[in-house]
């Protein structure tokens, strides 16, 4: 039996999403597609339950033996190689510390010890899900960014994501990298936005949609986005160049807000000779299901594999 089906997730922090992967024709099974809500400050018991009853309707209607594993993007801090929760410091899934969570999920599914379960950065699951199968399909080199809560970026050449090289910063991603009195995940998240508002006008929003409408009444309200375009492309803009970046795939949640910050970042681009083409991502969520389920891909999985340590 042919073992063509993949389950790919896309561990968010207040849901779960997956669906099934035909990795012999490259598509997503939209049937099989399930997103479940999870409480993120719950137990590990009760976390690993609603990801295992999640997985399994998502696995209905196919049998075992026609399953090469399940691919999980997952957020940080984790040990990607053995498949253990090390989040701490953090605000979500807490009590999952030191929780293997490939041999909880695997026992209350009663899977086999032979499915594989492999884990990637959920940034990352996402650039190889668009080069895979999204907006940056047909090109060499391309670079992906998830711009909300925190700030998602993977550089992907030739469809492996590359984490240590002299053209990409070290482990391959930019939310670490200094920027002005901080780090860039300071400055390109929605926290930075409902911090800036906050300080404008002494009144606190949850977050960058409430802002956006007031922006597009209010010209002060509006150069807070004119500021975070051009401070992206400023900063972005010499990776993508460093790079020879031929797309810039962007996904996230501040999507919203495109008309509002696109222009000061094109500008910004520009003023840096940057030739990256810039597009929207059309798969959305589903580019860290497909670029999770791609793990289990065996000629992919060979090429990948000693790179996932270094991962972040």
């Amino acid at each position: 039996m042919s073992q063509q089906y993949a389950v790919g997730t896309d561990i968010g922090g207040s849901h779960i999403s997956c669906a099934l992967i035909d990795l012999e024709h490259r598509m997503i099974l939209p049937e099989s597609r399930v997103t479940s809500p999870v409480d993120n400050k719950a137990s590990a018991e009760e976390i690993l339950s609603v990801w295992s009853e999640t997985i399994g309707d998502a696995l209905l209607g196919i049998d075992t033996g026609e399953l090469a594993g399940i691919g999980f993007a997952m957020p940080g801090p984790f040990d990607y190689v053995k498949g253990i929760a090390l989040f701490r410091l953090v605000e979500k899934f807490l009590g999952l510390y030191g929780v293997n969570v490939s041999d909880g999920i695997r026992k209350k599914l009663d899977l086999a010890p032979s499915i594989p379960f492999r884990y990637m950065n959920d940034a990352t699951a996402f650039a190889v899900g668009e080069a895979w199968m999204g907006t940056a399909t047909g090109t060499r080199k391309s670079v992906s960014i998830t711009l909300g809560t925190g700030f998602g970026s993977a550089f992907i050449d030739d469809g492996i994501p590359v984490v240590d090289r002299a053209d990409t910063p070290k482990m391959g991603c930019v939310w670490h990298l200094p920027f002005k009195e901080g780090i860039a995940d300071d400055y390109f998240s929605t926290r930075w936005y409902t911090k800036k508002y906050e300080s404008l006008t002494g009144i606190s929003v949850p977050g960058v949609r409430e802002i956006a409408g007031e922006a597009r009444k209010d010209p002060k309200i509006a150069a807070l986005f004119n500021e975070f375009g051009g401070d992206l492309g400023s900063f972005l803009g010499e990776w993508l160049v460093r790079f020879n970046a031929e797309v810039l795939v962007i996904g996230g949640n501040l999507a919203g807000a495109a008309d509002l910050f696109m222009p000061a970042f094109e500008q910004s681009l520009k003023e840096l000779h940057c030739q990256t083409r810039i597009a929207w991502s059309e798969l959305k969520e589903d580019a860290a299901i497909i670029g999770s389920a791609r793990l289990l891909d065996p000629a992919y999985w060979s090429k990948i594999e000693p790179l996932i340590e270094k991962m972040n």
